[in-house]
């Protein structure tokens, strides 16, 4: 049986770094020997594989009392040989009562794992013991950022994924998943880490892999018999390497000086997209043009439907929309944009029940449409735009304006009319 220590639960969820917790696991388990934990900053850091300065700021963490509860969970005595030399402290952990919730954690995991894994780890056997239903929310809540300007939000949902990847990978943790409350994954959480069995090769020498025997280049047969002439050399013959006397070609180019072909990308051969019994329906009127379309175009679409169901239209009314709309296009030239940009778009007010200005389930006339044409026609007609006025150049310095095409003039004008704005009556005014 693996040794292990109960961490209290505020340290894992606590406002805690991800360091302090390893650090406690080890100084917990050194410190019950009956002289405590006398191990210093650097053996400490050597044995969980960090720095020293992030194992002081740790048991620094550790040791100033908890701004929420004021606990300290970690005391530190200093001591002085008789000569004045100084010595290692005795540290020791706070006695962690049994009404007191806490998680099980094996020392061996704080020197496997990484702080933020470790974390994880703890928090994945607490809601084990408890039969708590862990969800990728709650972890990344407990596993929230320590620094930086995101201190303090949760951790996002992918990157909860990948620690816990990571520990399955490792073998500290077993998941089942979707097999739990509501479709949540079921945890396992296991004191040593669980590796794969090797199987071992049978009937097939050292090379059964590759069906040739032995994996080496060249089998000598010299054997250490008193019958051969030459003892069996200890040293392994090697092929003689070949070094270049000439000038060597560029590696990116071939020998004719061609450049060589752009790199072949292997195809995509994960699952294909798949669509809800639902979706095929209403798409069925226009299954023709999704064969050349791009995976992106489909599921864009696929979402639109599926929200236009979500609101209340019926199956048979976006299939009648497609269907007639299909049937009444002369040419398509792009189909995605067809799809997306006039064909599944409804038209009509603000109604879920209008589909082009009649209501889908009755047939009559939608009234919000005929009231907002109503005010459509009873407002006046838009002023005609008024006589563009010629862009004159201006002369340098002050001038005038004429009122009425904006002709401009130096000496100022009386009415405010230039000379070939006034009426005739005025031009022949006696002198």
């Amino acid at each position: 049986m693996p040794q292990r220590v109960r961490v209290p639960l505020r340290v894992v969820v606590g406002y805690y770094p991800d360091a302090a917790l390893p650090v406690y696991v080890k100084v917990a388990a050194l410190s019950r020997r009956e002289s405590g934990c006398e191990a210093g900053v650097a053996y400490l850091a050597s044995l969980l594989g960090l720095s020293r300065s992030t194992v002081e700021r740790a048991l620094t963490e550790l040791m100033r009392p908890a701004p929420d509860d004021d606990v300290a969970e970690v005391t530190s005595y200093r001591r002085t040989l008789p000569g004045g030399r100084g010595t290692t402290a005795v540290r020791r952990v706070r006695v962690v009562g049994r009404a007191e919730h806490g998680a099980w954690v094996p020392t061996r995991a704080a020197e496997a794992l990484s702080p933020r894994q470790l974390r994880a780890y703890a928090a994945l056997a607490y809601a084990t013991a408890t039969g708590h239903p862990m969800s990728l929310a709650d972890l990344g809540r407990v596993l929230r950022h320590r620094s930086g300007r995101k201190a303090g939000e949760p951790l996002d949902p992918r990157s909860v994924r990948r620690i816990l990847r990571s520990l399955e990978d490792l073998g500290w943790i077993s998941v089942e998943r979707g097999a739990g409350y509501r479709g949540r994954h079921l945890y396992t959480v296991h004191d040593e880490p669980l590796h794969i069995p090797l199987t071992p090769d049978l009937d097939e020498g050292s090379g059964g892999d590759l069906g040739e025997g032995s994996l080496a280049y060249k089998e000598d047969h010299q054997t250490d018999s008193p019958d051969d002439p030459q003892p069996a050399s200890p040293i392994r013959r090697r092929r003689d390497q070949v070094v270049a006397r000439t000038p060597v070609d560029n590696p990116g180019e071939n020998p004719d000086r061609q450049p060589l072909p752009p790199t072949f990308r292997r195809p995509y051969a994960g699952p294909q997209l798949s669509l809800a019994p639902r979706i095929w329906r209403v798409l069925e009127p226009v299954k023709a043009l999704l064969s050349g379309l791009s995976p992106y175009v489909v599921r864009t679409l696929a979402r639109e439907v599926g929200r236009q169901l979500d609101e209340g239209q019926s199956a048979e009314r976006l299939c009648a929309r497609l269907e007639f709309r299909f049937a009444s296009t002369r040419e398509i030239r792009d189909p995605g944009r067809w799809l997306l940009g006039a064909a599944i778009v409804r038209h009509g007010c603000g109604l879920v029940a209008c589909e082009s200005g009649r209501i889908w389930d009755t047939g009559d006339r939608c009234q919000v449409c005929a009231e907002l044409r109503a005010v459509d026609r009873q407002r006046p007609p838009a002023a005609p735009p008024g006589p563009v006025r010629p862009a004159y150049p201006r002369p340098p310095g002050r001038w005038h304006e004429c009122d009425t095409c904006g002709r401009p003039a130096r000496a100022p004008l009386p009415d405010g009319l230039c000379r070939a704005c006034r009426p005739t009556d005025r031009l022949r005014e006696p002198r």
